[in-house]
């Protein structure tokens, strides 16, 4: 720790170098050993960032925040600059021993033209009778219109005004802030604990003829990563190294337990200067440390800004060369009155003791303006001690910007972390070494860390205009996004209405004598089954993109005793969209394929098929198709049976033979399934890539002669709206994905609840979000513009409370999406809004199948249970709550019970054909 020396003030020869290193070490040597305690080296930097990170993770936290010495205090910072910010502002700063008002012009990105502030200023003085919140703030409020009517600033129109206040404030929003103690000896009667933005507010009121609104109020911490972020989009890091000193960064609000909800990122000033109010620095502090803070206007407060900050560095040197002049070890033991005074050696003079050219020269004529007369060692001792002074400084500042890295590091979860931190204060602007030694130790503690340091050019005042920028830009993207996902939102009387509306449908469908979109096809599945079926039966199960071949083998009264034996066998697109021969060929081979696999080529058994589309059934084994559904398009199929096709492909392959007795749709399937686990299940739901509803209808209220009491009906509900019935809850984007689709004004139900076109909602949503600037930075990737891209699958996983920024970031970059945090929270948000209106159209959907059932019971109230099946209802994280709720909400006469499927609609299918052969 050897500092640049000027030669000429050292009594030795140009020949006689090796002399001089020796009389220069030996005057080093002498402070090192006098000063041992405030050399720190790496082991030890490394310890007090780990308590410093102890101290951060007790800050954040609601149930210690009280008894911790660090407050991390939030600040309702919720994004950085991203170059889209405009606007103008006024603004204040005030921080210490003067105030500035300043004029801000901020110019957003246009194309290849980066945008940029324009700032006009005017500093002013803070009166000597300050002692008083009044006087203070009476005096910035006349300033403040004093620089309008410089700048001829119209008084009478409103204006947008921000706050730079630099001491600890508690903020519960962005516009308001408590003071909770003054620093940098700075002290005013009567505003502690009070809002310093209402003062504000209060003297513009008095002073007159201004019309202002506060936008926000930031530290100059903030105001620094702000200014900083502007022009690096890296930058999350902010640190004052001046007359006090303070540091702030972004973090995941979720770790914030003082500010509600848990998505985003929000600043933090973490207040860092009180580290070891506590006593968690007490084994590093020294004698000097504690004359500082003992003879301080808040002793045993700041203890770590009295270690590291300019106003009292110059004060710590004082102490040890007076102490080292009393023991002897200095200006043979003289001691001037103006060593013994306070205040005589400022950190200004601790900086020119370091200047690279002339440092001791320096350090003599500061020495001799203190009435002493210094040896040429003297001169190298003093200023010597000048360097550990302030070497340790920027070390300690080192430890506390390694904690806080590292926190960043695990938050984002990654090894390598690029990041840039923006500084600013008199310390680390004027100080010669200071800057090169804070930058070298940071990267040593943390060399898998790409640290850019930038210091802040424009100063606290223009980062309050950017955060007031930000906050207006972040206002007006969120009311024009809400204004959107509002049109996704149901209110009770709609949810009503729907369920009025599935209601009449339901009634329509049974009738034979007028038109329904709500089909109501009898399945001629009389009964559910009651445990005594027993057997070995095929399960053939064709409801979406994949077709599976199961083996059940049921023994009689054990139904927890069930055998299967399945396999699944992916469908081709071109096989989906081909001839209706070519699809019932390939599943004709992947069941011989099954059966081989099992070995039972040779064996006739009996076989339930699950074809999950709308059928017209005249029997169990006989199923006519009326349309394609959820992306099939197989020619020469509608209007034909699909049990008949499926045997006529049997007979082409001529491998084996098949027993077909039943045919349902998975929704009857799921319905039996559950069933079998629980007899009150008289209902089911698929809510997959597709939507239906089965339930027992009472045979009476069906045109049919049958002679049993009940039959399940296939409601297919999915069509409901396609006569115009859902048109005034239907969004452009609904109508542009059912336009789009394979089936135009068909199955608008099922589009605006299944899995197979939400993703597709969202899609568009998000597209046009973008187009309109406020999403991605307005820039249409080729990924947003392909249809089908954004899976169902994709909302479920965004919408995972498990799942971080981080994680859905990463969804979004796969699909060629690059965006911000604040773009991944709108994206959660769309995702919500979309999903959640699904849920509330299939629980009012749901309300007015049980409310029918308990009015066809003749009861008061009705206790049933929904068997449930699909992807959507069982991998979505919110959708099954929500359903329930919406559910329960408006059948308030029935204690509804849903009970997932946990073999699907194949078992299913296997226990209808045993209750076929049973019935035959």
């Amino acid at each position: 720790m050897i500092s640049s020396i000027n030669l000429e003030l050292i009594p030795v020869k140009q020949n006689n170098i090796e002399r001089f290193i020796c009389y220069l070490t030996e005057m080093t040597v002498k402070v090192d050993r006098f000063l041992h305690k405030m050399r720190l080296n790496d082991e030890q930097l490394n310890d007090i960032s780990a308590r410093f990170q102890a101290e951060m993770k007790k800050g954040l936290s609601a149930e210690s925040n009280a008894a911790a010495a660090v407050k991390m205090l939030p600040t309702h910072v919720r994004s950085t600059p991203d170059g889209t910010e405009k606007g103008q502002f006024l603004a204040l700063d005030l921080g210490g021993s003067k105030f500035k008002v300043l004029q801000i012009k901020v110019r957003e990105d246009q194309g290849i033209r980066k945008g940029g502030v324009e700032i006009e200023e005017k500093t002013y003085p803070i009166p000597n009778e300050r002692s008083r919140s009044l006087i203070l703030f009476d005096h910035v409020s006349e300033s403040l219109k004093d620089f309008m009517h410089e700048k001829n600033i119209n008084p009478k129109k409103k204006h947008p005004l921000a706050f730079t206040f630099s001491f600890p404030c508690e903020q519960p929003t962005l516009d308001q802030g408590f003071l909770l103690e003054w620093t940098k000896d700075f002290s005013v009667r009567g505003l502690q604990g009070k809002d310093v933005v209402d003062s504000l507010r209060q003297a513009i009121k008095r002073t007159g003829g201004m019309d202002m609104e506060i936008l926000a109020m930031v530290n100059d911490t903030v105001a620094t990563m702000m200014t900083c972020g502007f022009d690096d989009k890296n930058c999350e890091v902010g640190v004052i190294i001046g007359s006090g000193t303070n540091a702030c960064y972004m973090e995941q609000l979720n770790h914030v337990d003082l500010v509600e909800g848990d998505e985003g990122q929000m600043c933090v000033s973490t207040e860092w200067g009180a580290l070891g109010d506590d006593g968690t620095l007490d084994d590093y502090i020294t004698e000097f440390d504690r004359e500082v803070d003992a003879c301080s206007i808040n002793p045993g407060k700041q203890i770590f800004e009295k270690m590291v900050s300019g106003m009292y560095l110059g004060e710590l040197v004082r102490l040890v060369v007076l102490k080292m002049a009393k023991l002897g070890l200095l200006f043979d033991g003289r001691v001037t009155n103006a060593l013994r005074t306070k205040g005589t050696i400022t950190t200004a003079h601790v900086a020119a003791m370091e200047e690279y050219k002339n440092c001791l020269g320096h350090t003599r004529e500061i020495l001799e303006s203190l009435n002493l007369s210094p040896s040429a060692d003297d001169c190298i001792a003093v200023q010597h001690i000048s360097t550990i002074v302030s070497f340790r400084s920027s070390n300690l500042v080192a430890a506390g910007l390694a904690a806080i890295l590292t926190r960043i590091q695990k938050n984002r979860n990654t090894r390598e972390l690029r990041i840039t931190i923006g500084v600013d204060g008199t310390v680390y602007k004027t100080h010669p070494q200071y800057p090169k030694r804070l930058h070298k130790v940071v990267r040593r503690l943390l060399p898998e860390c790409h640290v850019r340091f930038v210091l802040s050019e424009s100063g606290s005042s223009k980062g309050a205009a950017l955060v007031s920028a930000v906050a207006q830009r972040l206002a007006s993207r969120k009311r024009q996004v809400d204004e959107t996902l509002n049109s996704f939102k149901l209110s009770w009387e709609q949810l009503q209405l729907v369920k009025a509306r599935m209601r009449a449908a339901l009634q329509a469908g049974l009738k034979t004598d007028g038109p329904s979109e709500v089909k109501m096809l009898p399945s001629f599945v009389y009964r559910t089954p009651d445990g005594s079926e027993h057997g070995k039966y095929l399960a053939l199960d064709l409801g979406g993109t994949n077709f599976r071949a199961m083996l059940v083998n049921f023994k009689k009264g054990l139904q927890q005793n069930t055998k299967l034996y399945h396999k699944i066998y992916k469908i081709p697109l071109e096989i989906m969209q081909g001839t209706g021969e070519e699809l019932f060929d390939y599943l004709a081979q992947c069941v011989g394929d099954f059966l081989d696999y099992m070995g039972m080529k040779n064996t006739r058994l009996p076989a339930g098929f699950t074809f999950s589309f709308p059928c017209e059934q005249t029997a169990l084994d006989t199923a006519t198709l009326l349309s394609w559904t959820k992306g099939f398009k197989a020619t020469n199929c509608e209007g034909h049976d699909v049990v008949d096709m499926l045997r006529e492909a049997i007979k082409r392959r001529d491998e084996f033979d098949l027993d077909i007795v039943a045919l349902v749709n998975d929704t009857v399937g799921t319905l039996m399934s559950c069933a079998y686990e629980d007899p009150q299940c008289q209902v089911a739901l698929i809510a997959g890539t597709g939507s239906n509803v089965c339930y027992m209808e009472e045979v009476k209220n069906i045109e049919n002669d049958a002679d049993f009491s009940k039959m399940c009906i296939n409601t297919e509900w999915g069509g409901l709206g396609d006569d115009g019935t859902l048109d005034d809850i239907m969004t452009s984007d609904d109508t542009e994905v059912d336009q789009n689709s394979i089936n135009p004004g068909k199955q608008r139900f099922e589009k605006l609840t299944s899995g197979m076109y939400l993703g597709e909602i969202v899609r568009r949503v998000l597209l046009n979000l973008t187009i309109r600037g406020l999403l991605f930075k307005g820039y249409v990737s080729e990924a947003l513009k392909t249809p089908g891209i954004f899976e169902t699958k994709y909302l479920s996983q965004i919408e995972s409370d498990r799942l971080a920024l981080l994680q859905v970031r990463s969804i979004l970059q796969h699909m060629g999406l690059e965006g911000t945090c604040v773009d991944i929270i709108t994206v959660k948000e769309v995702c919500g809004a979309i999903s959640r209106r699904a849920a509330q159209l299939c629980g009012a959907g749901m309300a007015a199948v049980v409310d029918k059932i308990r009015e066809n019971r003749g009861l008061d109230r009705l206790n049933i249970t929904v068997g449930v099946d699909g992807t959507l209802y069982k991998l979505h994280p919110h959708f099954s709550r929500i359903l329930q709720e919406t559910t329960r909400a408006l059948a308030p006469q029935c204690d509804v019970t849903f009970l997932p499927s946990e073999e699907g609609s194949g078992k299913g299918a296997a226990l209808i054909a045993a209750l076929a052969k049973h019935m035959q």
